[in-house]
């Protein structure tokens, strides 16, 4: 499936704006430029003006960064590529659910690589939203051992929905239970990646088969057999997204 990816670039830089314009025009077609803009006032008045798939965001600008940007926007339904100087940006645009991360002086290479990687991953999300989705992989009923105060507890792998990082310890989530154990969340994950979980963000590990809708958004979101809404980090999302098959 082929899409054009609607877009803009935020820069205040007009030199830095006409090289990666440029680039984008020779090097990656599926791009369409529909505006520009020098700081985040102007930039936030043309995403609310166009329904946009990418933004291509400097990090430091005059009068703002690109995090007080996405702090005002209440919906974002469209992917981030941050392009900055400063590469001690990179935890905070994994954190602010940027898809990928560019260094000035711009790389032809990491740009095209960048911009192929946002296209899958709006690729699949179309693909899976026009119709009903499975998981890849069936899991039969398996068991996990938990530890608690006087020795170990034996648990259902299909009753549990999630488990949740909380400092050195997790939550076990069982529908309406939930258990906390003395183990970090990477002592289940071991463990539970084998039997249909997936590690959707840095704090939640997800069995797989209690997702009942994945909504697109900042980094995008699931929610569960139990209503539960839990988030899917961008640095998970592609990840996340090749666990699915569309029917």
């Amino acid at each position: 499936m082929s899409i054009k990816l609607k877009t803009i670039i935020v820069e205040d830089e007009k030199t830095s704006r006409e090289i990666l314009n440029n680039y984008l025009q020779k090097y990656c077609p599926q791009v369409e430029v529909v505006g520009e803009a020098e700081n985040i006032d102007e930039a936030y008045g043309l995403i609310k003006k166009h329904e946009l798939d990418l933004v291509f965001l400097d990090v430091e600008m005059p009068f703002g960064t690109a995090f007080d940007l996405l702090d005002r926007l209440e919906n974002i339904d469209f992917e981030t590529i941050f392009v900055t100087a400063y590469d001690q940006y990179a935890m905070d645009a994994l954190n602010q659910h940027a898809a990928y991360y560019l260094l000035k002086p711009l790389s032809i290479d990491e740009l095209i690589k960048a911009v192929d990687f946002v296209s899958k991953i709006i690729e699949k999300e179309q693909k899976l939203s026009s119709g009903d989705f499975q998981v890849k992989r069936q899991f039969n009923n398996q068991k996990i051992k938990v530890p608690i105060q006087n020795g170990f507890e034996i648990i259902n792998t299909e009753d549990i929905l999630y488990c949740r990082a909380d400092d050195n310890y997790t939550q076990i989530h069982c529908g309406t239970q939930h258990r906390l154990v003395s183990k970090t969340l990477g002592f289940f994950e071991k463990d539970l990646i084998e039997k249909g979980f997936m590690r959707i963000h840095k704090s939640y590990l997800v069995n797989m088969h209690k997702i009942v809708s994945y909504h697109k958004g900042k980094g995008g979101y699931i929610v569960l057999e139990n209503g539960t809404s839990l988030p899917v980090s961008s640095s998970k999302k592609a990840a996340f997204l090749s666990y699915f098959t569309s029917n």
